[in-house]
């Protein structure tokens, strides 16, 4: 069985003071199909990244197996399908390119079809069907599922699930929980490898941290205790010690085994003011071993507004076009104070379109639409690609309170010096971390986020969601993330 073994691997960009990871070793098994875990910047791209050999760095990574990257760059994306498949593959024959094709559910007219008329899922599964045909390689698999639909990403899931010797960077419980048998984790102290898929992981999780967070209690309480005792201790060996050497037998008392009786009570205060303080710092040592990985999840806030009537918005019939073609016919869709309804179906079946629609594009629509009268929506696009320049500006741009905008980003795991730095550099999960934190501060009738999920770490996942389950803001959302739209959605919209 071949292993990657990583030690003493320390590594930072140019320029940046921090260390992305610092003398971390551990051993990776290549029959392994195991999920990569942990918060956005992290570094779990940069790891990918540094077994490909694209990164000098301090410490040793070594293996005897070639890397495969997934995804593949396109060059020529005009060029069609199979080209570009026998360019990834050269030597592959054209069965084995039908055969993974149709485990994936694709059609092999495909095959013919320019690569740039592929939809986003589309794209992924073609690619993946190249990825797998890489013999000898282990595979390095990077958030496959951004442009995968539900259906989409169940049928990935059960097809790398028949594969083995890779690591998958996800953010999709389910999307883990269907295909990992491994959860390789990069935590706030250190890097961890554990048998099992991402449900096990967190529950795992949970259980430490609830065991860390209980016991640092109980030595918190139990170091309070002892230093209130030390300092008794100690005040009673001071008394001991002067009534040793201050007092006078003679004038005191006639026995002459006085002083040794004082010394032997000044010597025993003594070793219990040293025993004490030695618990103490014991307890001390022990309490600064914990909570080292518990990650801050403190809770989000919103404030929605309150409408005076009850239904929202309405569509009847409605139908959407682009181009003259129909994009989605027969669309219907109530929303009252106090749902969320997720808008659900396959790529290509008008989700973007409709709430492209409710917030003010000029889409080509027939059909009836109401929308109440001087609603105030707050919106989160899909594409968070366009952000730039400094966090403050972005405030002042979208009229939002800067102080409570940088504590909701503190709280989704933004460090300050994240503040400092121009968007541009932001990995793509937290620009759409940016984009969810400057909804969560605007008071709005209606929230309607466009798959605002897209990249975003499990942890803030969970985060947003009990958000959503303790404020019940009115929302319309589009996501594929089956868990989250499981735990907060009390309608569904499914179109094609």
């Amino acid at each position: 069985m071949a292993s990657i073994d990583v030690s003493g691997l320390t590594f930072s960009y140019d320029g940046s003071y921090d260390n992305i990871f610092e003398d971390v070793s551990f051993r990776l098994n290549t029959d392994w199909k195991l999920g990569f875990c942990g918060r956005n910047g992290r570094g779990k791209t940069t790891f990918l990244n540094l077994l490909m050999g694209r990164f000098e760095y301090r410490g040793v990574i070594s293996a005897n197996v070639e890397f495969e990257y997934f995804p593949y760059s396109v060059e020529f994306p005009e060029d069609d399908v199979l080209s570009i498949l026998y360019e990834i593959v050269p030597n592959a024959p054209l069965w084995q390119f039908e055969k993974e094709l149709s485990k994936l559910t694709v059609g092999l007219d495909v095959l013919e079809r320019p690569f740039v008329t592929l939809s986003g899922g589309e794209r992924t599964k073609v690619l993946l069907a190249a990825l797998f045909l890489r013999e000898n390689s282990f595979l390095l698999i990077d958030e496959p599922t951004t442009h995968l639909d539900m259906a989409g990403r169940e049928i990935v899931a059960r097809y790398l699930k028949g594969k083995s010797g890779f690591i998958l960077v996800s953010h999709d419980r389910d999307f883990l929980d269907e295909c990992v048998d491994h959860v390789l984790s990069i935590n706030k102290a250190n890097i961890e490898v554990q048998a099992g898929n991402f449900s096990s992981w967190f529950y795992n999780k949970q259980q430490r941290d609830g065991y860390e967070i209980a016991e640092n209690e109980r030595l918190k309480k139990d170091i309070s205790r002892l230093n209130a005792a030390a300092k008794k201790a100690a005040s009673w060996s001071d008394k001991a010690e002067k009534g040793k050497i201050g007092f006078d037998p003679r004038k005191v008392e006639k026995s002459t085994g006085r002083r040794a009786y004082e010394g032997e009570k000044s010597r025993k205060m003594m070793a219990r003011s040293k025993a004490i303080v030695e618990r103490r710092e014991r307890s001390v040592q022990e309490k600064s071993g914990l909570l080292k990985n518990i990650e801050t999840a403190d809770k989000l806030k919103i404030h929605p507004l309150e409408y005076h009537a009850k239904r929202l918005i309405e569509l009847d019939n409605v139908g959407i076009s682009y181009g003259g073609r129909d994009v989605a016919q027969g669309i219907n869709l109530l929303l009252n104070q106090g749902e969320r309804i997720a808008i659900t179906g396959g790529n290509g079946s008008g989700k973007s379109s409709i709430i492209k629609l409710l917030t003010g594009e000029d889409i080509s629509c027939s059909g009836n639409i109401f929308i109440a009268g001087r609603l105030v929506i707050s919106y989160v696009p899909q594409d968070a690609a366009f952000l730039s320049g400094d966090l403050a500006e972005f405030a002042e741009e979208r009229g939002i309170d800067e102080p409570l905008f940088k504590a909701i980003l503190r709280k989704l795991d933004f460090s300050r010096v994240q503040f400092e730095k121009d968007m541009r550099g932001y990995s793509s999960g937290q620009k759409k971390k940016v984009l969810i934190a400057a909804s969560l501060c605007e008071e709005a009738h209606v929230y309607i986020w466009d798959e605002p999920l897209n990249y975003i770490d499990i942890l803030s996942r969970v985060q947003i969601e009990e958000l959503i389950k303790d404020h019940k803001p009115t929302m319309i959302f589009v996501e594929h993330d089956r868990a989250f739209c499981r735990a907060i959605a009390t309608k569904t919209c499914r179109l094609g």
